[in-house]
């Protein structure tokens, strides 16, 4: 009987010593799109002495080398090429001249998205309610992704909060259904981005390779797969990104490029989170580097962003993962800590690319001015920030005394009204995503005390000011937490999001009776501002709050709703007659939670109790 061998082309081709693929050498991207407005590609190829090569050659219509850039290290180099807008769709051979005869580096031509940048992409806006889930622990949708093996991190225990415990990219999708009823119309999930670290990976932002999805998430599939179904009803889905710094097991920590690809420092030299430095006119060079360039945490590498290459790395990844999976915006983790000038000219260019795409930044610092400082504003300053909006946290620190402090001249719900007269520092206020607790900070129950009435006080101020409201997931179910003694206790598991939990809080007959008041409060609301005109881009009027009491009002052409919240010890009567300018010509109100009507006139709270009210002719 005779033996038959089945030969492929390169099998043929390596007989005969002639170049075939080799997985050891990558590019990054490994592929890219014709048509980009960003056409000028610099591909990082990195591999076990690539840069020893004497030249590369590709032969592709379309695809031109421009440049062969050598850096310090031989594993890495880093080509320019050009795209043309006809190119075709294929696979592009990279080869190396005098240099292991047998190997070529394959770099894709893609079909793009159908709408080029424009049906896809986006955004978010005051219309929307964001809702922010920590994937490792919502919900475990496929049990087999738990663990993978070769990864650093192998724990996988639910009775501690410092391990993984297996939540996961199948598991949002499942949920989509719930989310959509609770009143969310868009996801922004915590990094999904590979984090192959030894310990405390469940929260991810420390990427180890920026062009794989994490496999215990369940890889590019899964995530692809959750964006396609949160788009196909309708949603949208923020992806967080992490520029200014990786994880110490990031390939291009471990094996430096260059020396430079890294802010370095004669001994270690941490950030010192003092975000003054970077705006305050008599300040320091020293000190202003030092919170630049100084590294967040030891396990946290500082990128240098000022170094071309490593621009040219970010920005591409930014605008291939907006391409590649059709993601709606950003969410910029640590904003303050980049490179000012380089987040400008990568913010352009994906609004270059993406024109409806939005994008936020994490603006964790005390002060209106501060925070104003690093978004679109209003100011006449050397440096212009081209953001569109931040992590509100001047409001978060208003509603937090509204609940926490008695009322006094800037105390109270006074420190709430004061922050919000400041807007006019900001180009558009209604950018600003506010919110009540995030994975980083104690769960606002927790920091009222458990008290309802202060939580549904919260609740409706969340859902009916100015800006973008953001959920954190749990919140609609009374979770409680705090970052003492550690941060994972505001990161605990969704209940019934696990095979075999005792209990299912997705559900309806799952919660107890506080948290069906409470989930049944977020999503009359949620779903009333789904379609209220006013609360999502109608005008705001606040008036002086007096005795603790405080009103606002949303308003446009169409409808007018306001807002009473009584921040004060006491139950209070509050008349109307001093908001006439807003209520003339209206008789009767509708509470939008209890659905009742009444006549407009004087309104009773308990201490700490709102209303949300249409107002109707």
């Amino acid at each position: 009987m005779k033996k038959i061998f089945f030969v492929s082309a390169c099998m043929v081709l390596s007989l005969f010593g002639v170049a075939q693929y080799n997985p050891a050498y990558v590019s990054y991207p490994a592929n890219w799109w014709p048509g980009m407005k960003w056409n000028k590609l610099q591909l990082m190829i990195y591999g076990d002495a690539i840069g020893n090569a004497s030249g590369f050659t590709i032969n592709y219509p379309g695809v031109r080398l421009n440049k062969v850039n050598r850096v310090e290290s031989k594993n890495y180099v880093f080509l320019d090429i050009t795209i043309a807008p006809d190119a075709k769709p294929g696979m592009v051979k990279i080869v190396p001249v005098d240099f292991r005869a047998t190997s070529w580096i394959n770099f894709e031509i893609s079909k793009r998205r159908t709408g080029n940048g424009r049906t896809y992409a986006q955004g978010v806006t005051s219309k929307d309610l964001l809702y922010l889930i920590m994937p490792d622990r919502f919900s475990n949708g496929d049990e087999t992704n738990d663990r993978v093996p070769g990864m650093l991190d192998q724990t996988l225990r639910r009775d501690t909060v410092f391990n993984r415990h297996g939540g996961d990219l199948k598991g949002i999708t499942n949920k989509l259904d719930y989310l959509q009823s609770l009143g969310v119309t868009t996801l922004w999930l915590n990094p999904v981005i590979v984090n192959d670290m030894p310990n405390r990976t469940e929260h991810g932002y420390a990427f180890t390779n920026h062009y794989k999805v994490d496999p215990r998430l369940g890889g590019d599939k899964a995530y692809q797969e959750l964006i396609d179904a949160t788009h196909r009803i309708g949603m949208k889905i923020i992806q967080d990104a992490v520029y200014n710094h990786v994880g110490v097991h990031h390939f291009t920590v471990s094996d430096l490029p260059m020396k430079d690809w890294l802010h370095q420092w004669p001994a270690y030299t941490n950030t010192s989170y003092k975000d003054q430095a970077l705006f305050d006119p008599y300040r320091s060079p020293a000190d202003e580097k030092i919170m630049a360039d100084g590294w967040f945490t030891k396990e946290m590498p500082d990128l240098n962003q000022s170094n071309p290459y490593v621009a040219n790395y970010l920005i591409q990844h930014a605008i291939w993962t907006v391409e590649q999976f059709g993601i709606d915006g950003w969410r910029i983790d640590t904003y303050a800590y980049n490179d000012l000038p380089f987040m400008n000219r990568c913010n352009k260019a994906l609004e270059d690319e993406f024109p409806r795409i939005t994008y936020f930044g994490e603006t964790w610092v005390h002060g209106v001015p501060n925070q104003s400082y690093f978004v679109q504003n209003n100011y006449t300053i050397p440096f212009k920030s081209n953001l569109q909006g931040v992590t509100d946290f001047q409001t978060l620190w208003g509603i937090i005394d509204a609940m926490t402090k008695d009322f006094g001249w800037t105390d109270g719900v006074n420190k709430l009204y004061t922050i919000l007269t400041q807007d006019f520092v900001y180009k558009d206020p209604m950018r600003n995503v506010i919110f009540l607790d995030n994975h980083d900070m104690a769960r606002f129950y927790s920091v009222i005390g458990e008290d309802l009435n202060k939580y549904k006080t919260a609740l409706n101020w969340l859902l009916t000011c100015r800006g973008i409201p953001q959920l954190y997931y749990g919140a609609e179910i009374l979770m409680t937490g705090t970052t003492s003694p550690n941060d994972g206790y505001v990161r605990q598991d969704f209940p019934g999001g696990w095979p075999g939990d005792p209990v299912n809080k997705f559900t309806n007959a799952g919660r107890n009776e506080k948290e069906r008041g409470i989930w049944d409060h977020i999503s009359r609301l949620a779903n009333f501002r789904r379609s209220s005109s006013a609360l999502t881009t109608g005008k705001m009027m606040q008036y002086v709050p007096v005795d603790g009491v405080y009103v606002y009002f949303r308003y446009d052409d169409r409808e007018t709703v306001m807002t009473v919240m009584n921040t004060s010890k006491e139950k209070k009567t509050i008349a109307l007659d001093r908001f006439a300018e807003r209520t003339r010509g209206f008789s009767k109100i509708r509470d939008i939670h209890s659905g009742l009507v009444s006549d407009l006139k004087a309104i009773e709270l308990g201490s700490y109790e709102s209303g949300v009210f249409l107002l109707v002719k």
